[in-house]
């Protein structure tokens, strides 16, 4: 992978020049680089790790094993890329084993995530079942960890 994106994957929100200065190259060069990864789609967009918890948001995420039949001449990705399209989505994954996609929701609370499911995923052309688990913690998300480790240093006991 080009060191240019993998700074960029750890932390999008280094400046250009900061980037230049860890590159060892100049920031007009590495302007350009970020510029034609974002017209040829290889970056699309940047994000950042919000801890919810911290901001007393109440957010209900849930994962959703999705069964569904393959279209002829389209496969998995007209229902897949259909599905991806709600507003309640996060993610949408095609998956090998017992489903066919995984996909993360997220609601403003639990009925909300149910209605979603109900009214709207199940109900699509195709979906041949579900299978819903609800995230209680995160852990760590998108490589980050969501607790900070403290580094309590203890004295050294002597009998």
């Amino acid at each position: 992978m080009d060191p240019l994106l993998k700074l960029l994957h750890e932390n999008a929100a280094l400046k250009p020049a900061q980037l230049a200065a860890m590159l060892n190259t100049t920031e007009s060069e590495v302007v350009s680089k970020i510029k034609a990864y974002e017209a040829s789609e290889v970056i699309l967009g940047y994000r950042t790790v919000l801890n919810e918890e911290k901001l007393n948001r109440e957010i209900v995420r849930a994962v959703i094993e999705v069964k569904i039949t393959p279209e002829r001449g389209g496969g998995f990705d007209r229902l897949a890329e259909r599905i991806a399209k709600y507003g309640e989505v996060e993610s949408c994954y095609l998956m090998s084993g017992g489903y066919d996609l995984m996909v993360v929701v997220k609601g403003a609370n639990l009925r909300e995530v149910a209605s979603f499911v109900s009214e709207k995923l199940a109900t699509v052309q195709g979906v041949i079942s579900t299978a819903t688990h609800f995230m209680l913690k995160p852990y760590k998300q998108q490589g980050v960890l969501m607790k900070r480790e403290v580094n309590e240093e203890r004295l050294a006991v002597t009998p």
